[in-house]
């Protein structure tokens, strides 16, 4: 069995994914992603399994590794990259990794708003240049987020806020009313009232034709005047342009981001020159510990369904066929 693996986090990270893909006795093809529909056509063909990042899985790509391929294995839970429809019309099993990165992104969306807050990537970069320049920053204790998205890792942000003595304002339309209670979240009719409710606003929504560009020119211009908005989601929720403005007019005052509507961004992208910004290279879920967690169910999912056996998380419902005997 010949296996195409692009994630760059499963690659470089030892840990027991390694050895799992090993002893199944797969041939793996290495390439860093994420990468492009162009660059997949190239590739694909000859492979019976893909264990994918964020790489572009289009139709035409499909039906490129058709007939071969057998079974697709996105590491992470965002499935907004690959054509899912039409995997499933091919039944093609697709599977994913929910639940295991949600403590990893919730920390990481901490330390971009702390990092706004404190001024602490413009601090840092005076002290190593040899400056002494000493900025006055704020407190997030006290303050409002609004948190767009209540699911795993939603709620994650919502018990480190509560820690940090934060006001907590959601929307979901799957309501916990439970958790909500436990944590003194208060619930938000609509995204709108949402947005407009935080000295923060944090976005964990997937990306769908409802969110993309949630965040521009007229949802901005309700928000809070200086409200620092946090994306660990996708990029694509985000207008870049409109965003660029809300900040050099100072209708936003911090923009902390891991992830951009195109990645690696050119040299040239308004945001990584924007005032009051700190971008990061969609590290959110690379630690250690999440991407073992991943890697690890990632490389499972895939051998389970070549085996013909119940993957640990299936995102539809193709059937599983016996390709590979268990060794």
């Amino acid at each position: 069995m010949k296996v195409l693996l692009t994630t760059t986090s499963f690659q470089d990270t030892p840990g027991p994914h390694h050895q799992l893909l090993a002893a199944a006795g797969l041939e793996l093809v290495m390439e860093r992603g994420p990468l492009p529909e162009a660059r997949m056509m190239e590739l694909v063909g000859d492979f019976d399994a893909i264990l994918c990042g964020d790489d572009e899985i289009t139709r035409a790509v499909i039906d490129q590794a058709l007939p071969k391929l057998k079974v697709i294995s996105k590491y992470g839970i965002g499935l907004d990259k690959i054509d899912t429809e039409y995997v499933s019309a091919q039944n093609i099993p697709l599977t994913f990794c929910p639940g295991v990165n949600h403590t990893t992104v919730a920390e990481h969306t901490f330390a971009l708003m702390l990092a706004l807050f404190r001024k602490m990537v413009t601090e840092a970069n005076h002290v190593a240049s040899g400056e002494w320049v000493r900025i006055t920053g704020n407190e997030i204790m006290g303050k409002a987020i609004a948190i767009v998205g209540l699911g795993r890792i939603g709620k994650e942000v919502v018990v480190r806020a509560k820690a940090f003595g934060m006001k907590i304002f959601a929307f979901d339309l799957h309501w916990d009313a439970e958790f909500a209670q436990k944590y003194s979240v208060q619930r938000c009719a609509s995204i709108a009232d949402c947005l407009a409710s935080g000295d923060v606003v944090s976005l964990h929504v997937n990306l769908t034709d409802e969110t993309r560009n949630l965040i521009n020119q007229s949802s901005l211009s309700e928000m809070r005047k200086g409200v620092v908005v946090l994306n660990c989601a996708r990029g694509e929720i985000v207008n870049t342009m409109d965003m660029v403005k809300a900040l050099d007019t100072g209708q936003v005052g911090g923009y902390g981001a891991d992830v951009l509507e195109q990645e690696p961004p050119p040299p040239d992208h308004p945001l990584l020159r924007a005032p009051n910004t700190v971008i990061t290279p969609h590290i959110g879920s690379r630690t250690y510990e999440s991407v073992q967690r991943q890697a690890t169910m990632a490389a499972n999912n895939l051998i389970l369904a070549l085996q013909g056996k119940p993957p640990l998380a299936q995102a539809n419902e193709a059937p599983l066929t016996v390709h590979m005997k268990e060794l």
